[in-house]
């Protein structure tokens, strides 16, 4: 694996359109692995949203070497790349929301949102392997790291989304017959924006049997995916 990285650093030490468009389809890549294992969450930032921050910090780092090597340009080449560190706050403060029962939700996509710029980064200037090995990571992280972090808890959230409305009342009524008489119901927008869908979030204590319980939620109809945290 070493070797097979240091050959692409040679290859890559002379930014050319191939070179370029090798690290650009590798930020797509990285990012659409990040974005796939977030979408399945159910997150608004999924797919799209990663690759295109992979790519923005990707190109913010040819940019500067650009204007260096091949311009000639002084100045510091990683002047324009620093600004994503900073810069994409503001895409990951939009994921960051406070539900009504005071719980905050998006943290963690704020937070592989902004690695993903910084991965992109890395790959605009050609560190290849920290690019990869920081993907891995990520992915370790939201799909396996949440799931031991979630068994420890005492309590679970779970997130319904419903595309037919006319069944929300019911559905609402039958998660209240599933659930603890203490569980706590609110409809919510959806997370999808998918329009026409409506959001339901639960707040009960954990149940043995996470995935009967999913069977069993899903069985009445209406429901377009189900998320227990």
């Amino acid at each position: 694996m070493t070797a097979f990285f240091d050959s692409l650093l040679n290859f890559e030490k002379d930014l050319n359109m191939l070179t370029v468009a090798f690290r650009i389809l590798l930020a797509v890549i990285f990012g659409g692995v990040i974005g796939i294992e977030r979408g399945r969450h159910g997150s608004q930032a999924g797919l799209r949203t990663h690759i295109l921050v992979c790519l923005g910090g990707t190109m913010t780092a040819l940019v500067g070497a650009y204007s260096t090597e091949l311009l000639g340009y002084g100045g510091d080449p990683f002047r324009i790349a620093a600004q994503v560190v900073s810069g994409i706050g503001f895409l990951g403060a939009g994921m960051i929301v406070v539900k009504n029962d005071k719980m905050i939700t998006g943290l963690t996509t704020a937070a592989i949102m902004w690695t993903t710029a910084i991965i992109g980064i890395a790959l605009g200037i050609g560190f290849y392997s920290g690019a990869f090995l920081a993907m891995l990571a990520c992915v370790f992280t939201a799909a396996v790291l949440t799931r031991i972090e979630h068994k420890r808890k005492k309590t679970m959230r779970i997130y319904i989304e419903v595309n037919q409305l006319d069944l929300l009342e019911e559905i609402t009524e039958h998660l209240k017959r599933l659930l603890p008489p203490d569980a706590y119901v609110e409809v919510t927008a959806p997370k999808s924006a998918t329009a026409g869908n409506m959001g339901v979030v639960v707040i009960s204590a954990r149940v043995a049997d996470t995935d009967a319980l999913k069977a069993q939620i899903k069985a009445h109809g209406g429901i377009h995916f189900i998320i227990i945290e």
